[in-house]
């Protein structure tokens, strides 16, 4: 358990070192005026949080030091570090078991980390005993494919591919086809990074979305979107538009390890209201972790 603590810990570093640092030492001053408020509202604005976010929180904390008669630096600490807490949704998981096999559309731009994603959430389910099977969907881009069989030989996963630039809808079609045959329990189908700005290529996976459903009525089960925590608030640019073209449920915020905007997950519940369900916390198989919201807002804070 200490070894999960200290993932969160060390992964949170670069954000902890840069605007919520100065936040953590704005807080811990000895005296609350207007100056006060203002600094905390520009450096939660600074840290990705969101103007609209930021703005409630200063209000409420306001409030609650007015009516709680908060003088000392340490009591405004746990005061916004609560507060902080009560705009992350509480820890979310998917229920899966009511499906088999139960399948998993992991979705987002270029280089937002879905194929590792999809290697590590299927390193996880593996933990729990379950029948994985993995699906190569990118097929535009043929280190995609090359990078998942890499990822699944090392961890023992069987994986469906198909060749490159042949039809990811009948890949995703095949895998499923195929997990059904064999007993499997998650299906985790990795598919092409689609630029949100482009049209031809965000039909293009509403077209694996419902090929999938062809192969099993209900399904997908859950659609998660992967987004990279080193691009700050333009990543909710890029969710809303996923948003829009499939029903997605959750997000899997990944390389919180590599970034100083760790606000923006304030920002994602905010704006999209989606649970974000994992972080990833490093290169490791076990760096992704089920997302644990006051772990993290203790260790971008102190």
């Amino acid at each position: 358990m200490n070894d999960i603590f200290s993932k969160w810990k060390n992964s949170l570093d670069r954000t902890r070192k840069s605007t919520f640092g100065r936040i953590a030492a704005l807080v811990g001053a000895s005296e609350i005026n207007q100056d006060t408020w203002d600094d905390l509202e520009a450096l939660l604005i600074q840290a990705d949080v969101g103007v609209e976010t930021s703005q409630l929180i200063i209000n409420n904390l306001k409030r609650f030091v007015i009516e709680n008669g908060i003088t000392k630096s340490a009591d405004f600490q746990q005061a916004l570090e609560n507060e902080l807490v009560s705009h992350l949704m509480p820890p979310a998981e998917l229920d899966l078991d009511a499906h088999h096999p139960a399948v998993i559309l992991l979705v987002g731009v270029n280089g937002s980390g879905k194929t590792t994603t999809a290697a590590k959430l299927g390193y996880i389910y593996a933990q729990y005993k379950k029948k994985v099977l993995l699906a190569a969907a990118d097929t535009f881009r043929a280190a995609a494919i090359d990078q998942l069989q890499v990822w699944a030989d090392r961890l023992g996963l069987p994986v469906i591919a198909g060749q490159p630039d042949s039809d990811p809808g009948a890949v995703a079609f095949d895998a499923v086809q195929s997990a059904i045959a064999r007993g499997t329990d998650i299906v985790l189908i990795d598919t092409a990074g689609r630029l949100h700005t482009r049209y031809n290529l965000m039909e293009e996976l509403k077209k694996v979305y419902r090929v999938v459903g062809k192969a099993l009525p209900g399904a997908p089960h859950a659609v998660l979107l992967v987004l990279d925590a080193t691009t700050g608030q333009n990543a909710l640019h890029q969710a809303r538009a996923f948003q829009q073209a499939v029903n997605v449920n959750g997000v899997i915020l990944s390389k919180l390890d590599s970034s100083a905007r760790g606000g923006m997950a304030f920002a994602i519940q905010k704006e999209l209201g989606l649970p974000i369900y994992y972080a990833g916390l490093g290169e490791k198989p076990d760096d992704l972790q089920p997302f644990n919201r006051s772990e993290f807002v203790k260790n971008i804070l102190r």
